[in-house]
């Protein structure tokens, strides 16, 4: 018995083994939670395996088998059964291997819901909080004032306010023009010197006015 899935790469040299909590809305939850935390990815670091590994295992707890990894054979040998194979590239699923045709994937947990248990599982000082529950906007509908997350050195998020707007100026190789900027790092040269302040990708999560960040 359980809800059984394998994770691999499109190298297929290791395939991590999930005895629970096997379902597409689990898998995609755990690899979108990695993703967030700013893991690199096992097909392009094999630490990436150890993360992925630790975060399922932290949901999962200690108890009997329910997280295996083991090098990757083929496709008939490794399949468990329940859910089959993902594959992934990036920290994105990009093929299956079902199990048996039919097939339904199992589309149960909401992908929202799920990311705040499995935050909550990981030890507190790595934990998302609010980030997860923060509000994920536009970067062109962000103002002066607002406070938004930005991922730190290490893959941390912080919540700092948005101070000013780029003018135009490249800043170590960012066009400035329009882009908002935070006070992330601003210590020794003021923050719309620093390319790292710009918020530079097309959304940011918005801690909502009055909000506790």
């Amino acid at each position: 018995m359980g809800n059984r899935a394998v994770i691999t790469t499109e190298k297929r040299d290791l395939g991590v083994y999930l005895h629970w909590n096997g379902g597409r809305d689990s898998v995609e939850a755990f690899l979108e939670y990695c993703d967030l935390r700013g893991f690199r990815p096992p097909d392009s670091d094999e630490y990436g395996w150890a993360r992925l590994c630790q975060v399922i295992a932290n949901f999962m707890g200690a108890s009997g088998l329910s997280v295996g990894i083991s090098r990757y054979t083929t496709d008939k040998a490794m399949d468990p059964g329940d859910n089959g194979i993902f594959v992934i590239r990036g920290w994105e699923v990009v093929d299956r291997v079902y199990p048996y045709a039919p097939f339904e994937e199992e589309n149960e947990y909401p992908l929202d819901a799920m990311l705040l248990e499995i935050d909550a599982a990981q030890p507190a000082d790595q934990q998302l909080g609010y980030f997860l529950r923060a509000e994920e906007v536009p970067v062109a509908n962000i103002e002066v004032g607002d406070v938004v997350y930005v991922r730190q050195v290490g893959g941390r998020y912080g919540a700092f306010p948005v101070v000013g707007v780029g003018d135009g100026r490249v800043v170590n190789g960012v066009d400035t023009a329009g882009v908002p900027y935070v006070n992330m790092y601003s210590e020794y040269m003021p923050a719309e010197d620093n390319a790292n302040n710009y918020l530079t990708t097309p959304t940011v999560r918005r801690v909502p006015k009055g909000a506790s960040a």
